[in-house]
């Protein structure tokens, strides 16, 4: 495929899918500092870098499961049923924006994640392939999740968090997404 070639049908929608998902989370932060963007104006932990990333960490996981299954999702990670107070801690910080984080640095990864993701719908050779899911209580029993089923969560899992971070900003300075 030409760089300039457009993409149409089924994977052209779901490029249109995703991108406007994505903008909906990335508007909710222009403007911000990164005191703001690391900010918990509410009484959830959740802060508006911190969902960034987390939406960012997640995309790509999921995005490596497509291609490679359920070792890409897990990425090096143990079995959720292995884990302990560090690993615990680690999920807890993919939801925080740390200190030496930026809001720059991190929009520029989820651009990165972004542009990789979307190549992957680009060029899958079918959207019907899937994995089967690691075992954990909240994937059903046996399951399997095809790539097309992967972008969509992707977008799913993005629009959820698009929502959260709207509330946080209109707590922050009263700013609304739509």
């Amino acid at each position: 495929m030409t760089p300039t070639a457009r993409v149409t049908g089924e994977r052209g929608d779901l490029l249109e899918l995703l991108g406007a998902r994505r903008h909906f989370l990335r508007h909710t932060v222009e403007g911000l500092t990164d005191e703001q963007a690391a900010s918990h104006p509410t009484v959830s932990e959740l802060s508006l870098g911190g969902l960034i990333k987390h939406v960012s960490l997640t995309e790509a996981g999921w995005a490596r499961f497509a291609v490679e299954g359920t070792t890409g999702l897990m990425s090096g990670k143990k079995d959720w049923t292995q884990w302990g107070e560090t690993e615990w801690a680690e999920r807890a910080a993919e939801f925080q924006m740390l200190p030496g984080e930026t809001l720059a640095g991190l929009l520029a990864d989820y651009a990165e994640v972004a542009h990789r993701t979307d190549e992957l719908v680009k060029t899958l050779p079918d959207l019907d392939a899937s994995h089967p899911l690691p075992e954990a209580p909240w994937f059903e029993p046996d399951g399997r999740r095809s790539a097309r089923q992967v972008f969509l969560h992707i977008a799913a899992e993005t629009a959820q968090h698009a929502g959260h971070a709207d509330i946080i900003r209109e707590t922050i300075d009263g700013s609304k997404t739509m």
